[in-house]
């Protein structure tokens, strides 16, 4: 049995508006991308003072890095935002592991756990913005399908 398709059904399927992307899962991924190459470049640097032994480096570093990676891949569900809301913690938290770059880690891991938070709420407020848009596109999509 093939599925028959008429031309109205497809033209009506072409021109409904899509739903909106998450605007919130968009930023935190972008975050969590960067935040990766940063804790990578971040174990690079502790290496270079060797101020700690080096398969803590290489743990912290690319276990970071792929934890980062792992979270924003998560984002479709909730787990990928407690993921990622553990990893600002621990990223603050790792500043204490290398005493030679405390300042410098403790600032980017607060300056990312502030833009995590940042990302969370505007992202969340754009996502409602959207779906009030896009239940308004539909309501329209729906007057104008039926004038037609």
């Amino acid at each position: 049995m093939s599925s028959d398709v008429t031309s109205d059904d497809a033209a009506t399927d072409v021109d409904a508006p899509r739903p909106p992307r998450s605007a919130r899962r968009m930023f935190c991924s972008t975050l969590l991308a960067l935040e990766a190459f940063v804790v990578f470049f971040a174990a690079l640097a502790a290496y270079g003072l060797r101020a700690v032994d080096t398969g803590v480096i290489l743990g912290v570093g690319i276990g970071g890095a792929l934890a980062c990676i792992l979270a924003a891949g998560l984002l479709r569900s909730f787990v990928g935002y407690l993921l990622g809301t553990f990893i600002q913690g621990c990223l603050v938290a790792v500043a204490f592991l290398v005493p030679e770059m405390r300042d410098h880690m403790l600032a980017v891991g607060l300056t990312f756990a502030v833009l995590w938070i940042i990302c969370w709420r505007v992202g969340g407020r754009i996502d409602v913005e959207r779906a009030e848009r896009y239940e308004a596109e539909l309501e329209h999509h729906a007057r104008t399908r039926g004038d037609a």
